[in-house]
């Protein structure tokens, strides 16, 4: 079966649970694919006329901030015992030097460390539980919650969805290749977060991460 004909027996409602949850467990701590899946997803609503991108957009922003806020409340519970909990569980994505990494661009943005954070893969998962973590005010973290949740959900669905009307033609021919590239440029952004993680912690060591508190 071509992979068009498989994607009209998609149930949109599906596609809009998937997105709205993976998001929403990345945004709560779990180190998950939901930028890529994300994109994915817009792709798919360019060709897919069953899946209204407003919709999915709207999805992706509720996962972000309901995920975000969860986050926030386990962190705030569980503080830095937590942290280090999860550095022993998942050393790739909670080791010293990823902390460090966060911790230090809290301390250099406060509050919006929290917006910006949910366009760079690793803050992504950072931001809610560090800004528990780190007791940042809920009303500062929920405002750049929101709008960095919305902003980045509603803004990535609405571009990668005209890039995929615009190329309709293309990507009708090519539909596993348009899912590949998104796949590929989502790994290629991780990785260099991380590397530059590993750059930043050998240049300052991870001895320099002391507790930041959060902006008042």
């Amino acid at each position: 079966m071509h992979v068009q004909d498989w994607l009209e027996t998609v149930p949109a409602v599906s596609i809009y649970a998937l997105v709205a949850l993976v998001i929403g467990l990345e945004s709560l701590g779990i180190p998950l694919p939901g930028e890529i899946v994300l994109v994915s997803a817009a792709l798919l609503s360019s060709q897919h006329g069953g899946i209204n991108p407003v919709v999915l957009g709207a999805c992706a922003s509720l996962g972000a901030i309901v995920g975000d806020s969860i986050g926030y409340a386990i962190g705030r519970k569980g503080g830095r015992p937590l942290l280090a909990w999860l550095g022993a569980k998942f050393p790739r994505h909670f080791g010293e030097a990823h902390v460090a990494t966060a911790e230090r661009s809290f301390q250099k943005w406060g509050m919006w460390a929290v917006f910006f954070g949910r366009f760079i893969a690793l803050l992504r998962i950072f931001a809610g539980p560090l800004a528990g973590v780190l007791r940042m005010p809920y009303w500062k973290f929920l405002t750049a919650n929101v709008l960095g949740g919305v902003i980045w959900a509603g803004g990535t669905t609405a571009v990668i969805y005209y890039v995929g009307v615009v190329a309709e033609s293309w990507l009708k021919r090519f539909s596993w290749l348009g899912l590949v590239a998104a796949v590929l440029v989502g790994l290629a952004s991780m990785l260099i977060v991380r590397r530059k993680a590993r750059k930043t912690a050998a240049e300052h060591g991870t001895a320099e991460a002391e507790p930041v508190p959060a902006a008042e």
